[in-house]
């Protein structure tokens, strides 16, 4: 037992291990993590541009792809659905056993789509379609664009992790679109999970600069603060909106939450606690994808105790003064959302350039 047994069993958060490599599932360390507590794995153009430049894993499955015919693109998507595959395996027993709570693989649509609706919906369906597993969380960008295909794919009784979340009017916007897709929903709503992923660390970044660029004792004194109270408000808006009539009629037919899912949770600056962003927004219907050497950290020093609700009234003030200061918490919202999408964009292209060049190397030719 750890303590991220303790952390799912005494306080109901979930930790998920927010990395994937292809080693990992042939040496068996993913079967580890779980062991060791984690209950679910999330991914993002990112990681897979890291893990899949880093080494040659996957250097013979990419010459036999193009061989076979396929495009950089398409083998791209091949060598993503093989490593997402091996770990649905892995957490497989997980999701058995938590009876659909967990267990959950989550790998995102081309990012390309994130200002696209409806190739964002089609790219999400045609994943679900092709690997067809129940533990399986496709990724959407939680973008204005993104909302009718979160709901529309709510509404066909498939799950989806909405990712890229940094502010409450848009979280509130997600809660809404799952709502109205599990309303719309004909089929078994037990079936249908969701999280909804809400970005933290790199808005203490973004406001913390602001506030340094304010630098009044009062701006500064509120660095490091903002994060941490916007996650803890959103939870409040997870409590207020999973409640009252309208959710019990779903519950009733079934339904599941969509549990707010803590993202972003290494620490970028070096000044805070390595596991501030856990410590912090741990409580009941939560998740928090951690990368492994977060993970490492919160199981050699984390405290596992109830955080997210202690002090609704203090996180709002927070807030409250953050905004008082003169830092536009929607504008940093949209800002990290533009910067967001473009990150997992450049990554997304940086690996298809990067595999070009592989299969240059391997095979020869002008690919």
């Amino acid at each position: 037992m750890t303590v991220l047994h303790d952390l799912y069993r005494e306080h109901g958060q979930s930790p998920w291990l927010d990395n994937l490599r292809r080693e990992w599932l042939e040496n068996g360390e993913l079967a580890r993590w779980v062991e060791r507590g984690v209950r679910g794995i999330t991914s993002n153009p990112s990681i897979f541009q890291k893990t899949m430049t880093s080494g040659c894993e996957y250097d013979h499955q990419l010459v036999e792809l193009l061989a076979g015919g396929l495009s950089v693109n398409d083998a791209y998507w091949e060598l993503v659905l093989t490593d997402i595959g091996g770990a649905l395996d892995v957490l497989a027993p997980v999701h058995e056993a938590s009876d659909g709570v967990d267990g959950f693989v989550s790998v995102e649509v081309d990012p390309t789509l994130a200002r696209d609706t409806e190739g964002t919906l089609a790219a999400a369906r045609a994943i679900h379609q092709r690997v067809n597993r129940p533990n399986l969380y496709v990724k959407i960008p939680g973008t204005a664009e993104g909302l009718p295909a979160i709901q529309a794919m709510t509404a066909e009784g498939r799950s989806i992790n909405v990712t890229l979340l940094f502010s409450l009017s848009r979280y509130a916007e997600v809660i809404e679109a799952y709502l109205c897709g599990l309303e719309a929903c004909e089929g078994d709503l037990s079936r249908v999970s969701g999280v909804a992923s809400f970005f933290i660390s790199r808005t203490d970044t973004e406001v913390d600069r602001r506030l340094e660029a304010i630098g009044t004792p009062e701006a500064l004194a509120l660095r490091g603060q903002a994060a941490v109270a916007q996650g803890q408000v959103a939870y409040q808006i997870f409590r207020q909106k999973f409640s009252g009539p309208r959710w019990a009629a779903l519950s009733a037919r079934g339904a599941r939450v969509q549990r707010p899912l803590w993202a972003s949770t290494s620490t970028k600056n070096p000044a805070y606690p390595d596991t501030l962003y856990v410590d912090r927004l741990i409580g009941p219907d939560t998740v928090n994808t951690l990368p492994d050497a977060t993970l490492e950290a919160f199981l050699d020093h984390g405290t596992p105790a109830r955080t997210v609700d202690a002090d609704p009234d203090i996180a709002r003030a927070v807030l409250d003064r953050v905004s008082g200061v003169g830092v536009d918490l929607e504008a940093v919202a949209g800002r990290l959302e533009n910067e967001g999408v473009s990150a997992f964009v450049r990554s997304f292209e940086d690996l298809l350039a990067s595999l070009v060049a592989t299969a240059d190397r391997l095979m020869g030719g002008d690919r």
